[in-house]
């Protein structure tokens, strides 16, 4: 396995007939210099020695630093939004954002992306390469960025802090995203409605999750399908059984993340409970508290494309558009009944199970259809 950066992140050496006379022992890559090889085995260790003199940014390289210099000089400047760059290749591929242009399109799903760089990276999501290993715990990534993150677990270096509440980050990007949570700037705007964002990804999330039916994941077990790959995984723990995260102070283990913060703030007080300022209500999730929030200001941001009524979660609004489709996705096999919706799935089933004597059915079914979302069991078929 490769542990050094992406290609595109790499400052190539020509290919000529100089001798390379420094290896390094963890990749075994070759420089014409030690400060070339210096600099390089930085990347492994994750070590930062350079750093900017006007924002604190640090870097595994003097050639990185030099790079990023140029985002104060504006040297690369966009002159549609007035962003700056370290180089005239990182502000080509900015400008495709203006233009719209994405000529690299992925085979298995369609997705398309504004460089070839993006779209080898994307492309280890289908085929589950992870090139990039950790050399302190074996831990592999897709990404040589998501490696460097990582690193920081090893190292405990957080050299980013915030001035308002002193919480540090290992990551100045990092840092930039938390800073938005004390000046409430959502610069990431929905063009097909009103809400914003603080964070790019989450834009492009809700863009897919809300506004597209593209479903290109699709289970192997099942076949169901899902917007996600993330979603996807998920989901296929229900079928495998698999519980990939464990309780520190118990034998408790579970199939999401949430479901294990959930556990530490309840059962071992572990974490932060997310209060809100009306009403003095609790949560454990910061989405949970933003849909509370949303409910006591009335704030309906999910419109219905067939209808006028707008609705305050994502989840409402496609269980409303149920109302408006003869789909029928839940099928009883008991009676053969379809069924539109999960919520209504027990009490058909209660009502069948008794009316056919069937007395133990509910139990086991009930247990089913919460395993497995989408899906009604074909009991007694």
């Amino acid at each position: 396995m490769q542990t050094e950066a992406d290609s595109n992140d790499i400052t190539e050496h020509p290919r000529d007939d100089k001798s390379r006379p420094y290896v390094c022992t963890v990749c075994d890559k070759r420089f014409t210099t030690k400060a070339w090889l210096t600099d390089h085995r930085n990347r492994h260790t994750g070590e930062k020695l350079y750093s900017c003199t006007h924002c604190e940014k640090r870097f595994t390289s003097q050639h990185y630093l030099r790079k990023h210099l140029n985002v104060h000089t504006s040297r690369f400047k966009c002159s549609e939004c007035g962003r700056c760059f370290r180089d005239n290749k990182a502000l080509t591929i900015h400008r495709g954002i203006h233009s719209g242009e994405k000529p690299f399109e992925c085979k298995v799903c369609s997705k398309r992306f504004t460089r070839a760089g993006n779209l080898d990276r994307h492309s280890r999501i289908h085929s589950g390469e992870k090139p990039y290993q950790c050399h302190m715990c074996d831990k592999a990534f897709s990404h040589s960025g998501t490696l460097n993150i990582h690193m920081s677990v090893h190292t405990g270096d957080k050299p980013y802090k915030c001035h308002v509440c002193d919480k540090a980050f290992s990551q100045s990007g990092t840092l930039n995203t938390h800073m938005r949570l004390h000046t409430g700037d959502r610069p990431f705007k929905c063009s097909l409605c009103n809400d914003s964002f603080r964070h790019h990804g989450n834009l492009s999330g809700h863009k897919r999750n809300v506004h597209s039916n593209r479903k290109p994941y699709h289970c192997p077990y099942c076949g169901k399908l899902f917007k996600t790959n993330s979603e996807l995984k998920r989901h296929v723990r229900v079928h495998t059984g698999a519980k990939p995260y464990s309780c520190r102070h118990c034998s408790e283990r579970f199939t999401r993340r949430d479901q294990l913060k959930t556990h530490l703030l309840k059962s071992h007080n572990e974490g932060t409970w997310l209060t809100c300022h009306i009403c003095q209500k609790k949560f454990t999730h910061r989405g949970d508290l933003k849909t509370h929030l949303r409910r006591h200001e009335g704030v309906k941001p999910y419109v219905c494309s067939e209808c006028p009524k707008r609705f305050c979660t994502a989840g409402e609004l496609k269980d409303h558009q149920l109302t408006h489709s003869d789909y029928k996705q839940f099928c009883c096999g008991l009676c053969g009944k379809n069924v539109k919706r999960k919520t209504t799935v027990k009490s058909h089933f209660k009502r069948c199970s008794d009316k056919l004597g069937f007395k133990n059915v509910l139990a086991t079914v009930t247990k089913e259809i919460n395993k497995t979302p989408g899906h009604l069991p074909t009991v007694g078929c």
